[in-house]
């Protein structure tokens, strides 16, 4: 299965430092998905990678033929996927604008119908959990529920170092295991929803929100 991985921050200077911690975190998941998930497919996306015009237009709003080349092979990578992870900083007791920003250009019909997870990160010692209560709500508005468990890491400049790995008086094997523990469900839900995908398109079933809001009024 494919699974895609958004790293949610485009902080790239300092102070603070380290300037983007979540590269860090990022990096340790992936070590622990192909070490311990490694018959699927992990890709990242990084949100420093889509320097998105100031302007606000969606991916949906384009003409086929004017949809910028980065955003459609996105929009195709999405519509592909079994699953999503969600890497995110805490700003202001909220999940990270620049993850907001990127994942509210595309459509909830590209995610919908298959699970995420949640991994949430800060220098201090709440972990970013405050964002992963908000970004539970915003995930479950674009149709991929979040799976109960979460990753929260506390203080991660003292755990990780800045190449994935494990600092002196890290456990490694301890730190896998509690990731494992929100992955193994985000596989068994991604496992399950994809072999209904296969038997019955959800996209048949419930009507998809594409051009205009009014979309989804109730009947007047």
């Amino acid at each position: 299965m494919k699974f895609l991985i958004f790293l949610g921050t485009v902080r790239d200077s300092t102070p603070p430092r380290p300037p983007r911690l979540g590269e860090r975190v990022v990096k340790v998941c992936l070590q622990c998905l192909t070490t311990r998930f490694g018959d699927n497919d992990f890709e990242l996306v990084d949100a420093l990678d889509y320097p998105l015009n100031t302007v606000f237009k969606p991916h949906f709003s384009y003409s086929k033929s004017q949809v910028p080349t980065a955003l459609e092979q996105l929009a195709q990578k999405i519509k592909e996927s079994d699953g999503y992870i969600m890497i995110s900083p805490e700003y202001n007791h909220s999940m990270s604008p620049a993850l907001a920003n990127l994942l509210n250009h595309f459509g909830s019909s590209l995610f919908s119908y298959k699970p995420s997870a949640i991994v949430t990160y800060s220098a201090v010692q709440w972990g970013g959990m405050r964002a992963a209560v908000g970004l539970r709500s915003f995930l479950s508005e674009l149709g991929c529920l979040s799976v109960s468990s979460m990753i929260h890491a506390p203080k991660a400049q003292d755990v990780f170092t800045e190449a994935g790995g494990m600092k002196e008086g890290q456990a490694q094997d301890t730190w896998f295991g509690y990731f494992s523990q929100t992955f193994s469900q985000l596989i068994w839900w991604a496992e399950a929803t994809h072999q209904h995908r296969v038997k019955v398109d959800p996209q048949t079933i419930s009507n998809v929100f594409k051009t205009t809001p009014t979309e989804r009024n109730a009947p007047s």
